[in-house]
């Protein structure tokens, strides 16, 4: 019997970890990187960094595992730093980033039980005013604005953005690849971890002059989406999504896939 096939679009440092977790279910996988991480510095990062050692932020919210080495990877004494950023209160995003702070030393003091911008808005919307004056924000510049949004609209607080990375779609071969394979119809299902990896997927097919092809392809596959933001992008190009976890992580999507094939 045929093993199911999915489609896996991770950046390259998550690709053969991502690709073992989906064969351990029961996949073959198809996998080419959608997005690639480049390190950013904007001319926001040097004042977030003064105002942490500066003990005047309340606090620090990192909105993913990736942002961790991006970000204490542009600091001179980051011993220094990661002491001054245990006297804030930091919040990871979900479980991944917070195992990813705790491997540097920071202490997380809160994470959401959504595993989104939306879960954290929720969560810090229970926080008293006094508490909440001047927080930073850590992230790439992809980033789901409704966070941000959520938190500008408290007249008590100061919200502070910082981006740190960057993602970039790159162009080694393996996206063309990944879709020709796709429309031959040799893929099952398809793994969709972020906005950009739907924009960048689209992107390649466009310039394979297959957009509207792979949208009807798609349809007839089974469409996973990490998230909301990812699955509301989805369907802005016209697909529709099939699967989206409980929790926005890539083993609960693979988890959930496992069910539908």
């Amino acid at each position: 019997m045929n093993r199911p096939v999915v489609a896996i679009m991770r950046p390259d440092m998550h690709l053969n970890s991502s690709i073992e977790l989906a064969r351990s279910h029961g996949f073959d996988v198809i996998a080419a990187p959608m997005i690639e991480l480049t390190s950013y510095h904007d001319d926001r990062f040097d004042g977030f960094v003064e105002r942490v050692l500066a003990h005047e932020s309340d606090i620090v919210i990192f909105t993913s595992a990736n942002g961790i080495p991006f970000t204490l990877q542009k600091i001179e004494d980051v011993s220094g730093f990661i002491r001054a950023l245990n006297r804030t209160c930091v919040v990871a995003i979900g479980s991944k980033t917070k195992k990813a702070l705790e491997k540097q030393n920071i202490d997380v003091s809160m994470m959401p039980d959504s595993f989104s911008s939306e879960g954290i808005a929720e969560m810090l919307g229970e926080i008293d005013d006094t508490d909440l004056q001047v927080v930073e924000v850590v992230r790439s510049a992809h980033g789901d604005p409704a966070l941000i949004t959520t938190l500008s609209g408290r007249a008590a607080t100061e919200v502070h953005e910082t981006v740190v990375y960057r993602l970039v779609l790159p162009d080694d071969g393996r996206q063309q690849r990944l879709i020709r394979e796709a429309l031959a119809g040799r893929v099952d299902a398809f793994a969709f971890t972020s906005a950009m990896t739907v924009h960048n997927f689209m992107e390649v097919a466009r310039s394979m002059d297959s957009e509207s092809r792979v949208v009807d392809m798609l349809n007839k596959r089974i469409v996973a989406a990490i998230g909301p933001p990812t699955a509301e992008t989805l369907q802005t190009y016209g697909v529709k999504v099939c699967v989206t976890p409980e929790r926005f992580t890539f083993r609960d999507m693979i988890d959930a896939l496992e069910k539908c094939v």
